[in-house]
């Protein structure tokens, strides 16, 4: 059942052709025997009731007993197993078809997944659900819910990582059993600890809504009981509006008792620093822009020169729009 000697010399071929990113992301031992004994499985279930269907319930159900456990159904499996292209899986399969074979013919029954069998108790190379690293212990939390079902076991299912929780959004903690800020907890007892995200209002909540907020969120003030969201405009508020704010934001100041866009192009002091320039108010600021056909020196704008014109400095053109000292 082994490939051809042709066959092997060619996925070798291909292998030592493999460019260097594809040789580095080469799957670690676990994978490789996971993806087998998945290949393997599917390859069950697609000889399960191959050829027959003809009629004959009784002939079938006795040829299928005959066939279910035959080599000749094994051999059906395993010649489809790897893709000619499929070097790790093609390695492996030539390696370990001896137990293969001896787990289908003696020990299929005894040993019914072959993932735990074959890859976690013969190669050791993976480990059990729940398990990690090398002697394969118990990840924090259990093997049964790994981080109490909120998080991933670094090394899970593998002879690697070292079985520190990597908690999901919403959760923190050695076990990810407590709530971050932004999240309040929903269900709590021995067995399990569900987060919920606050309303978006709060920063720190033991409820739902923008009642249950402990504090805002930033550009959100207490009123009432519940959070609201501030105005742009504002820091700190009392309610919703402009007309709310404690404090405007720079570039903005109270008029009739609400912040409005300060005109910091229409302020008795220039706003805009060099010769010629053209101010424009934006809300909450203000550009400076030269006028068309003119360009920016460090501190005037100057007529822009036609392409190809050589400056001197005596062009007057050029030349600084300021008094000598």
């Amino acid at each position: 059942m082994r490939p051809p000697a042709l066959a092997t010399l060619g996925l070798l071929l291909v292998r030592l052709l493999l460019l260097p990113g594809e040789a580095a992301q080469k799957p670690t031992p676990c994978q490789s025997c996971r993806e087998l004994v998945n290949k393997f499985n599917q390859g069950m279930v697609d000889t399960a009731k191959k050829n027959f269907g003809g009629g004959n319930t009784a002939w079938e159900e006795k040829s299928l007993s005959k066939y279910e456990f035959s080599e000749v159904r094994l051999l059906e499996i395993v010649e489809g197993l790897c893709g000619s292209s499929d070097f790790e899986c093609n390695r492996l399969l030539e390696e370990q078809e001896e137990l293969l074979e001896a787990w289908w013919l003696r020990l299929k029954k005894e040993h019914p997944d072959l993932f735990e069998w074959f890859c976690v108790k013969t190669l050791k190379v993976c480990c059990s659900p729940g398990t990690y690293g090398p002697d394969c212990h118990e990840c924090q939390g259990g093997s049964a819910r790994p981080c109490s079902g909120n998080g991933r076991c670094s090394g899970d299912g593998s002879r690697e990582g070292d079985g520190a929780c990597q908690c999901h959004p919403g959760y923190r903690g050695a076990l990810c059993s407590d709530c971050v800020d932004g999240y309040f907890s929903s269900l709590r007892n021995e067995t399990h600890s569900v987060c919920t995200a606050c309303d978006e209002s709060c920063k720190t909540c033991t409820g739902p809504t923008n009642r249950d907020c402990i504090q805002c969120e930033v550009g959100w003030a207490q009123e009432d009981g519940a959070c609201v969201e501030c105005d742009p405009t504002c820091v700190g508020c009392t309610g919703k509006g402009p007309g709310q704010c404690k404090e405007c934001v720079p570039g903005y100041s109270k008029e009739s008792g609400q912040c409005t866009d300060v005109d910091e192009c229409a302020l008795p002091g220039k706003a805009c620093a060099r010769t010629g320039e053209n101010c424009y108010n934006t809300p909450g600021s203000y550009v400076c822009v030269c006028p068309e056909g003119f360009e920016e020196t460090e501190d005037a704008c100057v007529p822009a020169q036609p392409a190809g014109h050589e400056v001197t400095e005596e062009d007057p053109a050029r030349l600084p729009i300021r008094e000598d000292l």
